[in-house]
């Protein structure tokens, strides 16, 4: 089928078959990342890739069912990217109890935690939120209502 075809809405059959989504994370220290993504915030390893010394150049871990995947990228990755690392970024975890995992990790950091107080949000979520040992940002997050409290002036959109 040519491209043309493919773009044409009378030729689309049905929408893509989504199967998921996973974070392609970047470590200057994939090794020290597994074991800090592990300990602190309770990932399991699925698999990990490494070199002839051991050194970790892309591993998959789990939250849940969720698949995060990672890669070491060497100490100079971010100054040749012109930034000091992760930019705009922020991946959302879904737990049952955000209060419980707050204290695992508050636990696993000890006193250097810097880590949010869970706060209730008024789009009916309750989280909390921690950089990692490689500067990128997680949100811990627990739904705790369908109802959602928008300012004055505000609307909910949906799609028909």
């Amino acid at each position: 089928m040519n491209l043309s075809a493919m773009t044409d809405p009378e030729n689309i059959d049905s929408a893509p078959r989504y199967l998921g989504l996973a974070p392609y994370l970047y470590y200057a220290d994939a090794n020290a990342a597994v074991e800090w993504l592990t300990r602190v915030f309770g990932f399991t390893e699925k698999v990990r890739y490494v070199d002839s010394a051991g050194a970790i150049f892309q591993a998959t871990l789990l939250a849940g069912t969720a698949e995060i995947q990672l890669t070491g990228v060497g100490s100079d990755y971010w100054d040749a990217k012109g930034v000091d690392g992760p930019v705009g970024q922020l991946n959302v975890i879904y737990v049952d109890d955000v209060d419980a995992q707050y204290e695992r990790v508050c636990a696993a950091l000890g006193e250097h935690a810097e880590v949010s107080q869970p706060q209730d949000q008024p789009y009916g979520a309750r989280l909390f939120t921690v950089q990692d040992c490689g500067g990128n940002n997680w949100a811990f997050w627990q739904w705790i209502s369908d109802t959602v409290d928008l300012p004055t002036g505000w609307q909910e959109v949906r799609p028909d």
